[in-house]
């Protein structure tokens, strides 16, 4: 690894993979925040035309032509068309495709036929962006993990297919990009369950099998906080006895009613109500314990299992009902605590 997690948004291009419902899109938006926040011009882009990165940000659906949504941030939708139309006056001096006739029809065809041509248009607009530094970063709320090893190693692929020409000499420019590590990273999100951790566990050993792109750093979202220790359980399981849920729902009803009855109130003085919602703050302090337990295992074999040096940011769960721009700023604030900043 040629960076520790400080020199994350050192980076000019950052890939945000993962199994789809880990929250890739949440920490890529919050990457991107975070970075703007910090005076980095930055472009976040989705690769998903179905995606929702605008509801991370809170505006409205998004395009091909990158958008500012607050300062410094741009983001934009991927449109593989939109990228060869692009491409083609860019690069071959072309006007739009719909006067191109004959032309454009064949590229329209290749583009939609031919294996990797569109994951080369699609990660050659990213690298086309970084190569006229035009963002300081860029982040790209890519394809999950059963996809991006291909759409990355699309210019590779390529590459080895045509030997002279201008395809030829495109990927060698994308490819010296993608593979430098002080410029281009994959950062990999995860939760703390099994087939998360293994998904990414297995990732992991595709990029640096299958490509040679650096893996930044993985991101752990959703830690539950420990919230409470062995000396609070032993509390839990004492309360749980007839004499302590007595003591607690005399001493939770007098609160409510404000009576200010001595402590030796007799248990038929307790009310029913009272006692069972003794039962409920128990079951979900317990339930808390349980959870934040049985993802221990999950934590310490990824942990185990990745190579050593990579750097793992972690992220607590928000109890949040929708996502939105508030969270995506609670999340880059979360970012920002680990990072150091």
């Amino acid at each position: 690894m040629s960076a520790g997690p400080v020199g994350l948004l050192d980076r000019k291009l950052l890939f945000v993979t993962g199994k789809g419902g880990v929250g890739k899109t949440s920490v890529a938006s919050a990457i991107a925040m975070l970075a703007a926040s910090r005076g980095k011009r930055t472009l976040v882009c989705e690769v998903d035309a179905k995606g929702n990165l605008a509801d991370f940000l809170g505006v409205g659906p998004l395009r091909f032509q990158p958008t500012e949504v607050r300062k410094r941030l741009f983001a934009m939708s991927m449109d593989t068309e939109e990228s060869l139309k692009e491409y083609m006056r860019l690069n071959l001096k072309l006007p739009l495709l719909a006067k191109m006739g004959p032309l454009a029809r064949t590229f329209e065809f290749v583009a939609n036929a031919a294996p990797g041509v569109n994951e080369l248009l699609t990660v050659g607009k990213f690298t086309w962006e970084v190569r006229e530094r035009n963002y300081d970063l860029v982040v790209v709320d890519a394809s999950a993990t059963g996809h991006v090893v291909g759409q990355l190693a699309a210019p590779v692929a390529i590459n080895d297919l045509v030997k002279v020409g201008l395809v030829r000499s495109q990927t060698d420019w994308m490819i010296d990009i993608l593979t430098d590590a002080d410029t281009t990273g994959v950062v990999v999100v995860t939760v703390p369950e099994e087939m998360p951790v293994l998904e990414t566990l297995e990732l992991i050993e595709r990029l640096r099998g299958e490509t040679e792109i650096d893996v930044a750093s993985v991101v752990v979202n959703r830690v539950l906080p420990e919230l409470f220790g062995r000396a609070e359980e032993e509390v839990f399981e004492r309360l749980r006895k007839p004499d302590g849920v007595a003591a607690l729902s005399a001493r939770v009803g007098r609160v409510a009613a404000g009576t200010g009855a001595p402590d030796d109130v007799a248990d038929h003085d307790v009310a029913d109500d009272d006692a069972a919602g003794v039962d409920e703050v128990l079951d979900g302090a317990e339930l808390a314990v349980s959870l934040r337990r049985s993802r221990v295992p999950h934590l310490d074999r990824l942990r185990d299992g990745l190579p050593a040096g990579l750097p793992v940011l972690y992220l607590p769960y928000l109890f949040h009902r929708s996502h939105g721009v508030r969270a995506t700023a609670r999340i880059a604030e979360g970012l920002g605590e680990e990072l150091g900043f």
